[in-house]
């Protein structure tokens, strides 16, 4: 059965976490749902880089999701951290044991989700906004039950690689590690 993760975005993502993150779970054979956070299906990025999304996020039934992952930038993460329609997902998936990532700012989101567990990593110095025990600053990806967090742009292809070999297996991993030429993951 084909997985399905969702990447919702809001005005001010980080461009590289959710290109790569996108990019990394389509090439695994992964459906990726691209969903605006905001009514208008072009996103704009921190760096000034529109994306247009495959649909809103009022479109998705979270019962049809193995994963949501949240790409960080400040902006961005700000929103996922209000925004009521991804906080309740949040919840949702979590109740349920899904798989939740988040990278560089965006483990705050999951932290005012309430679901953010006992360990995790983030960009440096996010974590004094977090304000929450069990900060690893020495890994790219940590995983704490259902939960998988990374730190920042240049971990997000190695973060990319450790959701599809959650979803996947590890054949898929190695075989897209080696075609990325990802050895430093």
């Amino acid at each position: 059965m084909k997985k399905i993760v969702l990447v919702p975005l809001a005005t001010g993502f980080e461009e590289i976490e959710a290109v790569s993150i996108i990019d990394v779970l389509r090439r695994a054979g992964i459906d990726v749902l691209v969903a605006s956070v905001e009514s208008k299906r072009e996103v704009t990025g921190a760096n000034n880089i529109t994306i247009l999304t495959d649909c809103s996020l009022d479109s998705i039934d979270v019962n049809e999701l193995d994963m949501i992952v949240l790409p960080g930038g400040w902006g961005g993460t700000n929103i996922l951290a209000t925004d009521v329609k991804v906080q309740s997902i949040l919840k949702s998936m979590d109740s349920s044991n899904k798989l939740i990532g988040a990278i560089c700012a965006a483990p705050f989101a999951l932290k005012n989700a309430g679901v953010l567990k006992d360990r995790y990593t983030c960009y440096p110095s996010v974590e004094e906004s977090i304000k929450q025990d069990g900060y690893i600053n020495n890994q790219k990806v940590v995983e704490s039950h259902n939960i998988l967090t990374s730190r920042g742009p240049a971990t997000a292809i190695c973060f990319g690689l450790e959701i599809v070999k959650k979803l996947v297996g590890v054949d898929k991993y190695n075989q897209l590690k080696a075609g990325l030429l990802a050895d430093f993951c």
